[in-house]
């Protein structure tokens, strides 16, 4: 098997290999996931289908955002993140900014070496769960998110859908969730009735066919936060979410689950 790191801020993760192809996903920087197809990384211009190790979501990365790296960086542990929402690196002593969450697990003493690459982390780094999972941290993390745009297939402050929005405010407390949200639905106990329900609950919303096609933490029994063309506050009832500002209904609920 070969590995690869994610060398960019934001590596879109596309359903097939070409620019104009839907991005299902993303990888941040520092992300490790497996080469497939051929195993090995394509040359630049050109695509390169991996394997996400976080989450095991497949599709097709520009070759040129990642790099090759040792099979014993993939095996540590660590599962340290940049905590802060905007974070600073030095890559061969220029310096880029990177986003909330980005990956230092396979950092040493806030350093990573690759083939013409240097590395030097100059921020905080956060171990996921050591802070506790209540009411205060959840909203805080999750207000970290208000205002970033909805993108579909996003992970990061610069843009995020709704199961992505989850996945990472989840991260921060060391609580791995599968990609989408029907996925997500899958995990945790049902909450019988919305009255129940507390910070840090995780709400589904399905379409006319039946599929849960949304998901949003929720705040309190009558407020959830989700991305929605943006990442927003909303009021929520037993039928689901009522816009705040329009009073529209916009999505239908279908079952409320606790998963801390």
């Amino acid at each position: 098997m070969a590995y690869v790191v994610a060398i960019v801020a934001v590596v879109p993760l596309r359903a097939e290999p070409a620019h104009q192809s839907e991005m299902v996903s993303q990888l941040l920087f520092g992300e490790t996931a497996q080469i497939l197809e051929g195993g090995q990384l394509l040359q630049t211009g050109t695509f390169t289908k991996v394997k996400c190790l976080h989450d095991g979501y497949e599709g097709w990365c520009q070759s040129a955002q990642l790099s090759l790296i040792p099979d014993e960086l993939v095996m540590r542990k660590s599962n340290a993140i940049m905590p802060d929402y905007s974070n600073k690196m030095r890559l061969n002593d220029a310096e880029m900014q990177l986003p909330f969450g980005c990956s230092l697990a396979i950092f040493q003493n806030q350093e990573l070496n690759l083939s013409g690459l240097s590395f030097k982390y100059e921020g905080e780094v956060f171990n996921p769960g050591q802070i506790a999972f209540d009411s205060n941290s959840v909203m805080r993390i999750a207000q970290f998110f208000l205002n970033t745009p909805y993108i579909w297939g996003g992970r990061s402050l610069y843009g995020i859908d709704c199961s992505g929005f989850a996945q990472q405010v989840f991260g921060y407390f060391n609580v791995q969730l599968p990609r989408d949200a029907y996925q997500q639905a899958e995990m945790g106990t049902d909450i019988g009735f919305l009255a129940e329900s507390k910070c840090g609950d995780l709400a589904y919303f399905d379409n006319k066919e039946g599929k849960i096609t949304h998901v949003g933490i929720m705040l309190n029994e009558n407020t959830i936060i989700h991305a929605s063309g943006r990442v927003r506050i909303d009021y929520i009832d037993q039928a689901g979410i009522l816009n705040k500002q329009t009073g529209e209904r916009t999505h239908q609920l279908r079952i409320v689950k606790r998963l801390v």
